[in-house]
């Protein structure tokens, strides 16, 4: 199965799916007509619900962007599901083991043929008891430093009403709507020379989490927390579900 057949048959299954339980709106997609050079990007998103990669994955597709997310390498296991990631060059990230500079590696090949990564920079569905992003990991920042590609933050809301965060059903009724905001590229040029110590992956990584976090307050018209949350000063796990140490269905 070529790529091209692969995402036609994902597109096929999902978008019919996603069109009978939501409606959807795009914000801010001409942004992604103007990145610079015209080739691959890293699209940032906040991660609330476990459906919310379809949610991104589909506008991106449906501006011709097809999507290569980064994904946790138990997706790959079931042999369809397998196929047809492999086909549409998804990336599996061991995040337990040692194989997640190659997946790196890897999505950069991607950035270099002008592709776009999906990078959840939280790691997993966000902590925070309201639902705004957390504390970030620094991978999205060290992939974007090492490649000069732009990183886009990208911001959706709506769609965790028809699957809630840690949900085990759907819940269709009345019919939802997600919106999507695509916002412009974060600006790490002065970091571009810095070595990838900690202090500069941090400062790009809270750049990166401060830019998506402005696009989701201005989607939920609210002020956003002061301080973002950290899931280590609240005796949570950084990865997985969370529901029974102190993280809370929303």
């Amino acid at each position: 199965m070529g790529e091209k057949a692969g995402f036609a048959l994902a597109a096929g299954i999902a978008r019919p799916l996603l069109n009978l339980f939501m409606r959807k709106e795009w914000r801010g997609i001409e942004r992604l007509e103007n990145l610079p050079g015209g080739g691959g990007f890293i699209a940032c998103p906040n991660h609330c619900t476990e459906i919310d990669p379809l949610t991104v994955g589909h506008m991106l597709y449906n501006q011709g962007r097809p999507p290569h997310f980064l994904a946790k390498a138990g997706l790959f296991k079931p042999p369809f599901l397998r196929q047809l990631m492999r086909a549409t060059k998804q990336i599996p990230v061991d995040r337990g083991g040692t194989g997640a500079g190659s997946s790196l590696e890897v999505a950069r090949q991607v950035l270099d043929e002008g592709g776009a990564i999906i990078v959840y920079p939280e790691g997993t569905l966000t902590r925070d008891p309201a639902l705004w992003p957390m504390k970030g990991h620094t991978g999205a920042a060290r992939l974007a430093l090492k490649t000069g590609a732009p990183v886009v933050p990208i911001a959706h809301w709506g769609d965790h009403e028809l699957f809630p965060r840690y949900a085990k059903r759907l819940y269709p009724f009345p019919r939802k709507k997600a919106v999507v905001l695509v916002g412009d590229p974060v600006d790490l040029s002065d970091l571009a020379d810095h070595p990838l110590d900690k202090t500069t992956l941090v400062a790009a990584t809270d750049r990166i989490m401060d830019a998506i976090t402005a696009l989701l307050a201005e989607l939920r018209g609210e002020q956003a927390p002061a301080q973002r949350w950290d899931p280590s000063q609240h005796q949570q796990t950084l990865r997985g579900r969370d529901v029974e140490r102190g993280g809370t269905s929303a």
